[in-house]
């Protein structure tokens, strides 16, 4: 049974290794995000003018008509003093071409004093400038930028499967890393003073005994990141009865009577006001959504400056039909099933997020170590293969030898 789980060890991890090693660096880098674009691009963060904010929807309406070719589909409620107001936007359609209209950015940064664009970037671009660098690295770490493929997101899929094999094989590897009982502390030890090879090997095993159940955690979280709603969600209704999701969730599409307006943001947010308060929600509204493909309306609940939930399960938020108006769904950290508790554990888990800077920079490190497992487990996989490949020529050349006396 060992020389297979070997087997299977040695092929899943060569199969797995550069997709981890990229996924562990850019893991460790964007657990720091906003502090290193904010470092990097101090326009695009700190606003130019110290005067009283605007109200927000004010902000998007002044965005939109400065620009008509686009709208506002995030906005944030509140802002943190001396900053700016991030706010997502996408393409109208063109009524003389019936496409949306070519614009350059997605994402700008607005004065919320003046409502004038500091900067704009078109976020997940390929692209290393300064302006792109941190949204680059984010979204290289879960799809790679591999394009949509018959409308399939390749990249997502790929890392999600990678993820399920990393999950696996990390059993593998604790089970490996345990020939027997009597040697149970070599699988722990460090042969620092040996170098070399022997550290390269003590690197890969015992360094991964270290963090397993670090790891492990990270392999399962990146699944449930990439393929959530086809693998994970799933699985995990096989237990216990989940809520619906924001993408499976029909009342968020029913259609409203004939010729009804759309709901304004105005209408949304008064609505999300009482909502909050039946609710008990006691955070703010910290930012609007919209998505136009669904025609629904996400209404976060936050801080200023806490988008990202800085500890625990993350934000509240409450979904609306905009069609209808009508309140078709949230996601209330700690609240729902112990399926949905799970679902909402997944990012903070994922992110380091869930017990605040202590959990971030735990990722970080556990990111570094991702990238230094992969690395090892590759130099130890082409020393062996080597030395299997030296081993077979010189048992065909004492084999030739043989035929050769014999003859």
């Amino acid at each position: 049974m060992r020389p297979v789980m070997v087997r299977l060890h040695r092929w899943l991890g060569v199969a797995t290794a550069l997709f981890l090693f990229v996924s562990g660096l850019t893991g460790a880098i964007i657990a720091w995000d906003h502090e290193i674009d904010a470092w990097l691009n101090p326009a695009f963060f700190h606003a130019r003018t110290d005067g009283p904010a605007l109200p927000p929807l004010e902000l998007a309406r002044r965005i939109e008509a400065a620009d008509p070719r686009v709208e506002v589909t995030y906005m944030p409620l509140g802002v943190e003093p001396g900053h700016t107001a991030q706010m997502m936007v996408m393409s109208r359609t063109n009524p003389a071409t019936n496409a949306p209209f070519e614009v350059a950015y997605n994402q700008i940064a607005v004065d919320p004093a003046t409502g004038q664009v500091q900067a704009q970037r078109m976020w997940g671009a390929v692209s290393l400038a300064r302006i792109d660098l941190m949204p680059f690295l984010y979204k290289l770490h879960y799809t790679l930028h591999l394009p949509f493929v018959g409308g399939i997101d390749v990249g997502t899929w790929l890392l999600g499967i990678v993820g399920i094999l990393w999950f696996f094989d990390s059993g593998i590897a604790l089970i490996l890393s345990f020939p027997s009982v009597k040697a149970w502390r070599k699988s722990f030890a460090f042969r620092v003073k040996r170098g070399g090879y022997a550290l390269t090997f003590d690197l890969h095993r015992s360094g991964g005994v270290w963090i397993w159940g670090l790891l492990l955690t990270m392999a399962l979280t990146s699944i449930s990141m990439n393929l959530s709603e086809p693998v994970v969600r799933p699985v995990v209704s096989a237990f216990s009865k989940l809520s619906p999701s924001f993408l499976d969730n029909p009342a968020l599409v029913r259609a409203g009577p004939p010729g009804q307006p759309l709901a304004t943001r105005e209408e949304i947010l008064q609505k999300a006001a009482q909502d909050a308060q039946r609710q008990n929600l006691t955070q703010p509204m910290g930012a609007l959504y919209y998505a136009p493909m669904f025609k629904a309306y996400g209404v976060g609940f936050f801080a200023p400056g806490h988008d990202h939930g800085d500890m625990g399960l993350g934000n509240a938020w409450l979904y609306y039909n905009a069609q209808t108006g009508a309140l078709a769904g949230s996601t209330i950290p700690g609240r729902g099933s112990a399926g949905d508790i799970f679902m909402q554990a997944q990012f903070p888990l994922h992110s380091g997020r869930i017990v605040g800077i202590g959990g971030r920079i735990l990722v970080s490190a556990v990111g570094i170590a991702v990238a230094v497992l992969s690395i090892t487990g590759l130099m130890i996989w082409i020393r062996k293969r080597a030395a299997r490949r030296q081993s077979a020529a010189a048992s065909s050349e004492r084999a030739a030898r043989g035929r050769s006396i014999a003859s």
